[in-house]
């Protein structure tokens, strides 16, 4: 299966949620956008790694680096492998002088190691054409995610499930226009359970 590289764009903060943020994926030059709900202590890790900012102690995802670094394990990609029931699955791919090995992970915490060995994200066709969400501006081009920001957003399953599709499907065009992924992500998921 050919692999499709990603990178993170955008790093967004749901207030109908407690914890819940979700780190958006954008396919390198390409238009999709694959969005991940992780949660808060994931999405600080992400966000420490992203802004360069030095803890006076090391977080978990720091640790595991120094780990690593001590006996010689080099974090070559992170794979975003699966897709089930809503759930992304990752492996570390790792490289030592004498082997390579995948190694099982969530995904948030794939990500908060792979921002800090800077090493290329992938995943398959299949899961950005099942969960990836595709981004075009007015001329057509690829929009450009912005540096790492938290956006205050909702969602309301509530009133999602008595809309018709085609008010969800305006309804998506506009939340993507202001890239308001959370909600994407709820209308996306109610207009999939229709179909």
């Amino acid at each position: 299966m050919k692999k499709i590289e990603l990178e993170i764009v955008a790093l967004s903060h749901s207030i109908t949620q407690t914890h819940s943020y979700a780190v958006v994926l954008g396919e390198v030059n390409g238009l999709r956008r694959l969005p991940i709900v992780i949660g808060g202590f994931e999405a600080q890790a992400i966000a420490v790694a992203l802004e360069h900012m030095q803890p006076s102690r090391p977080l978990t995802h720091d640790l595991m680096k120094n780990f690593m670094n001590a006996f010689n394990v080099e974090l070559q990609e992170i794979v975003i492998s699966d897709l089930q029931e809503g759930i992304f699955y990752s492996k570390l791919v790792c490289y030592t002088e004498n082997d390579t090995v995948e190694i099982d992970s969530r995904t948030s915490d794939a990500l908060a190691l792979a921002v800090r060995f800077a090493c290329p994200v992938y995943t398959y066709e299949h899961i950005l054409e099942s969960a990836g969400i595709l981004m075009e501006d007015s001329s057509g081009k690829k929009k450009k995610g912005e540096a790492v920001g938290v956006e205050e957003s909702g969602a309301g399953r509530e009133d999602l499930s008595t809309m018709s599709i085609d008010d969800l499907q305006n309804l998506l065009n506009e939340v993507l226009e202001n890239e308001d992924y959370i909600k994407a992500i709820a209308i996306r998921d109610e207009i999939n359970k229709r179909k």
